[in-house]
């Protein structure tokens, strides 16, 4: 069986400041996508469609208004510390920091720029 989601896609007011916040937590760069709609602007995190996880994108809509959290997106990382470390200074905000979930790993909560929570994920030792 395959995992159910097969796509992300995080809503944001502004989205230079929102490729700011992720390029630099995540030390990544996004990728412009070409828009199915003429309101609509993407930035997409670079991934592997044959790897375990999802890929997703960064979304502008004209018209649309991201607000609240109906959907929290965990991001895979080696150490959620270290992600973490950077999100203040990146203009977000620690909402839970690192904690452990059992045999599952470590888990942080971070709010960016833009009002989204978003969830870092670290694995627990030897997974």
């Amino acid at each position: 069986m395959k995992n159910p989601a097969s796509w992300f896609e995080i809503y944001v007011y502004e989205l230079h400041r929102a490729q700011t916040f992720y390029e630099t937590v995540f030390n990544l760069k996004l990728t412009p996508l070409p828009s199915p709609l003429p309101h609509l602007s993407m930035l997409a995190f670079d991934g592997d469609q044959n790897s375990y996880g999802v890929n997703g994108a960064l979304v502008r809509m004209q018209g649309f208004k991201p607000v609240g959290n109906s959907t929290l997106i965990y991001f895979y990382c080696q150490d959620c510390a270290v992600e973490e470390a950077r999100v203040e200074a990146a203009g977000g905000k620690v909402e839970h920091s690192k904690m452990p979930i059992g045999d599952y790993g470590f888990i942080a909560h971070v709010v960016d720029t833009e009002g989204n929570m978003i969830g870092l994920h670290s694995p627990a030792a030897g997974h």
